[in-house]
C-alpha cells in the first residue's frame, strides 16, 4: 500500500467535521423574553378592573392575600358593578354565589366612589355580609402624595 492510500482508509487524512454545538443559544430568548417583558409592562395597567371611580385616600396599608378577590364597585351614581358587570342590589348575593360557587372564604374587595353615599356602601358591604361571606374589604387610592409645587416656594 502506498501512503496516501493508507491515509485513506486510516481515517487520518480525513478533514475534521464540524462537532456539534454543545452551547444553548440565548440570544434569542433573550430577546422574546425582553419583548414579552415590555408587552405586560404595557398591558398590565389596562388590567385594572374597568368601572372609573374615584377612590377615597387614606392611611391604611393594602390587604395581603394569595387568591384573586372579586371587585365590587360602587359608582358615584350608585350603581353596582360585579367586576365590569353592573348589577342591580337585589341579583348581587345570587351572583357572587354563582360566581364563588358558594365558597364563602372568597376575599371581595368594595370599591366605592369617594362622591357616593356612604350608606350606600354599607348597604351592598352588609348584604354581602349578609349572604355568609366574611372576607369583605373596603379599597382606597391609599395614601395621598404631599403637595410639592406649593412647599417649594
Amino acid at each position: 500500500m502506498q501512503g496516501a492510500d493508507y491515509e485513506a482508509f486510516s481515517g487520518k487524512g480525513r478533514k475534521r467535521r464540524h462537532r456539534a454545538m454543545s452551547e444553548i443559544n440565548v440570544t434569542p430568548f433573550v430577546d422574546v423574553m425582553l419583548v414579552l417583558l415590555i408587552v405586560f409592562m404595557v398591558t398590565a395597567p389596562l388590567l385594572t378592573v374597568g368601572v372609573p371611580l374615584e377612590l377615597p385616600n387614606t392611611k391604611a396599608s393594602t390587604v395581603q392575600g394569595n387568591d384573586e378577590p372579586l371587585v365590587i364597585s360602587v359608582g358615584a351614581d350608585g350603581k353596582l358593578y360585579l367586576e365590569d358587570l353592573e348589577v342591580d342590589l337585589e341579583n348581587l348575593v345570587p351572583k357572587l354565589q354563582a360566581v364563588t360557587a358558594a365558597k364563602q372564604d372568597q376575599r371581595i374587595f368594595v370599591r366605592g366612589d369617594k362622591n357616593v353615599n356612604y350608606g350606600r356602601v354599607l348597604e351592598v358591604m352588609g348584604e354581602i355580609h349578609a349572604a355568609g361571606f366574611k372576607r369583605v374589604a373596603m379599597v382606597s387610592a391609599g395614601q395621598p402624595k404631599p403637595d410639592t409645587t406649593e412647599a417649594g416656594k
